[in-house]
């Protein structure tokens, strides 16, 4: 992967605003059960937070996009880190759950601005030989987002300094650390290219855009419900499946998390490379089939080790098949709207299956239920959807961007 020493900055922090940005929404997925203790009420009500975290990333990723796509990559990118590290910590001092799932919704709406603005800045300012391994690189960030929370809720929380325990609320302060990326990217990160070259030149807007590529709208839309459903179905309840159905200790929990998100990681990366040969479809395919024969290890095994081993082999699977998706929704977007139309269709998506994590933990705690079933079933469900949608996506592997939409394909024969 040949990248200049400003393309590296560029990726770097890409890849750690998205990392930062996961690490706070998933530091709610270790603390349902205590939080749902102090506020005298169930998981399943807890888990709205999440529903509503997911439901309102559309609503940043217009504005952020919007934004972008008008004043800058950069600068943009800048306000909205700052935007969810804020309010994630303010989540620390919510007086009751409305107030908390008052904060968590707009902590959704900053959220959902940062990945199609990372992605963008990344893969217009990188040749189109290494988009495949970058786009696994940067969706890596949000894996490495989950073992971030997973290591700091495995060596802090319960632990006591002094009169001082690290209880939930404590965790949710740390979402203040993001904002400490800002500083390096307004010293060492470069504009994309693309935008700047396009400054003087007048875009088309969203609505015109989308009214002309409405089509591979719609169906990117639809995909990324799935995916959505697909990563947020076998991550989101995973700690509380393992401490409520299994009785595990923190430290438990934190080390099965680890390894798990060691396989998103090695997943992310071996497939976003991968889809540079094979092609984006076919690598997407490839990860969804491994997931099927996963399940029964991933959902039911007894033991920790096994757990674990399951839990690596899944992941590999889920950020295997998203580790193209960064690079396959911007070649597949116009480039007008790049900073907008990527992170919205993503949102869109998450917003489709935002009830996802309510439903799931609604069918583990029925009579008779458990919250294996509950994950396995969605995870096999929602992998075959995905394997059958993605053979009708377009594939543009490699086509050059610009913000004038003046793409051209950089492989004969590719359509």
């Amino acid at each position: 992967m040949d990248l200049n020493s400003q393309q590296k900055k560029t990726v770097i922090a890409s890849f750690l605003g998205w990392t930062l940005d996961a690490f706070d929404f998933f530091l709610l997925t270790f603390l349902l059960t205590d939080i749902a203790a102090e506020f005298h009420t169930e998981v399943p009500a807890v888990t709205k937070a999440i529903f509503l975290t997911l439901a309102t990333r559309f609503i940043g990723a217009f504005l952020f996009g919007m934004l972008a796509d008008k004043y800058g990559r950069k600068p943009i990118l800048m306000l909205n880190i700052v935007s969810y590290s804020v309010i994630g910590a303010l989540a620390a001092f919510s007086p009751n759950l409305g107030i908390f799932l008052a904060l968590r919704a707009l902590f959704g709406i900053a959220m959902g601005g940062e990945w199609g603005l990372g992605s963008s800045l990344a893969m217009e300012s990188i040749p189109p030989s290494a988009r495949g391994m970058v786009s696994g690189i940067l969706q890596c960030g949000y894996p490495a987002g989950y073992l971030l929370a997973a290591v700091v809720y495995g060596l802090l929380y319960g632990q006591k300094v002094g009169e001082f325990t690290f209880g939930w609320r404590a965790m949710f302060l740390l979402s203040f650390v993001p904002a400490l990326i800002v500083l390096f990217i307004r010293s060492h990160v470069p504009e994309s290219p693309a935008f700047v070259e396009a400054r003087q030149h007048v875009k088309p807007g969203l609505l015109e855009t989308l009214q002309k590529h409405w089509g591979i709208a719609l169906y990117a839309v639809v995909l990324m419900m799935f995916f959505n459903f697909f990563s947020h179905g076998t991550q989101d309840l995973y700690p509380t499946f393992l401490k409520k159905q299994h009785g595990f200790d923190p430290h438990t929990v934190s080390w099965i998390t680890i390894v798990a998100n060691l396989g998103a990681i090695a997943g992310g990366l071996g497939f976003g490379a991968l889809s540079e040969r094979i092609g984006r479809v076919n690598a997407i395919t490839l990860a969804c089939l491994i997931a099927l024969p996963a399940l029964p290890l991933w959902a039911y095994s007894t033991t920790p080790f096994m757990l674990a081993v399951g839990a690596f082999v899944m992941q590999v699977a889920v950020q295997g098949a998203w580790g193209v998706i960064p690079v396959h929704l911007n070649e597949l977007s116009p480039g007008a709207v790049r900073a907008t139309l990527p992170g919205f269709i993503y949102q869109a998506g998450n917003l489709a299956a935002s009830y996802g994590g309510p439903y799931q933990a609604g069918i583990a705690e029925a009579p008779g239920s458990s919250y294996g079933y509950a994950l396995a079933l969605f995870a096999g469900v929602v992998a075959v959807c995905i394997i059958i949608v993605i053979r009708f996506s377009p594939e543009k592997r490699g086509q050059v961007m610009t913000v004038l939409d003046r793409e051209v394909s950089a492989i004969p024969g590719k359509v």
